[in-house]
C-alpha cells in the first residue's frame, strides 16, 4: 500500500537577516530525516505500514498545527522514510515538535481511521544540539499535550493507547541547509575581431 501524502513545509518562511526594525530572529532552513525501529504490530497476517507525522506548535497559540507527512512504507517494523521535514530553524527561540506515528489501513487521509502507532516530543533545537545532530527517543503511547506553566508533555488518555507504554523508537537526524553562494569564474577569449578604431586596433 503507498499512499502519497502533500508535504506542507512549502509554506514555510524562507531563510532571512535580522531586521532591526521588526526584531526577526535570524534562521537558517534545516532538513529533519525520520528513521524508526520496533514498532508496534497493528496488522494480523503482516507488518504493519507505517507512516510519520509532524506537528509544531505556534509561539503563541500553543496549539499544534500539522506540518507535514512522510509517505507510506509498506509492511515494516523499522522504517527508514525517505520523505524529509524542511523546516526553519530560529536560533533564539523554543520550537516545540511532536511526531506521531501510524499504521496506515487505507488511502483515507484521516488520521482517525488508523491505527495510532505513538508519538513523541523534542525541540528543533534539541536535535540540532544532539551529537551529530542524531537524537533518538522513545516513542510513547497514548496522547500527550504540554503543561501551560513548565511546556513539559502531559500524558491523558486517548487514541486507545495506555500512557507511558513504550512503543519502539524514533530516530531524527538534522541537517542544515547551506545557502548556494558559489561564484562562477567565466573567461572569453577572441581571435581576428573586426578593425573599428582609426589609428589602432580595436579595444
Amino acid at each position: 500500500m503507498e499512499e502519497d501524502v502533500v508535504d506542507k513545509g512549502e509554506d514555510m518562511a524562507s531563510v532571512r537577516d535580522f531586521d532591526p526594525l521588526t526584531g526577526t530572529i535570524p534562521a537558517t532552513k534545516v532538513e529533519l530525516t525520520v528513521s524508526c525501529r520496533n514498532l508496534l504490530d497493528k496488522d494480523t497476517f503482516s507488518k504493519s505500514d507505517p507512516l510519520c507525522v509532524l506537528y509544531t506548535q505556534g509561539i503563541e497559540s500553543k496549539q499544534w498545527r500539522e506540518f507535514g507527512r512522510t509517505e507510506v512504507i509498506d509492511n515494516t517494523l523499522n522504517p527508514d522514510f525517505v520523505r524529509k521535514f524542511i523546516l526553519d530553524y530560529f536560533f533564539e527561540e523554543k520550537q516545540n515538535l511532536r511526531f506521531d506515528l501510524y499504521d496506515v489501513d487505507s488511502k483515507s487521509p484521516d488520521l482517525s481511521k488508523h491505527d495510532f502507532l505513538g508519538q513523541t516530543f523534542c525541540t528543533l533545537g534539541e536535535i540540532v544540539g544532539s551529537p551529530g545532530s542524531r537524537l533518538e527517543k522513545p516513542l510513547m503511547m497514548g496522547a500527550f499535550t504540554l503543561h501551560s506553566r513548565t511546556g513539559k508533555p502531559m500524558p491523558s488518555v486517548s487514541n486507545g493507547g495506555i500512557p507511558g507504554k513504550k512503543c519502539g523508537t524514533i530516530i531524527l537526524s538534522a541537517e542544515e541547509l547551506g545557502n548556494c553562494r558559489d561564484v562562477a569564474t567565466m573567461q572569453f577569449c577572441a581571435n581576428k575581431l573586426d578593425k573599428k578604431d582609426f589609428f589602432g586596433k580595436s579595444e
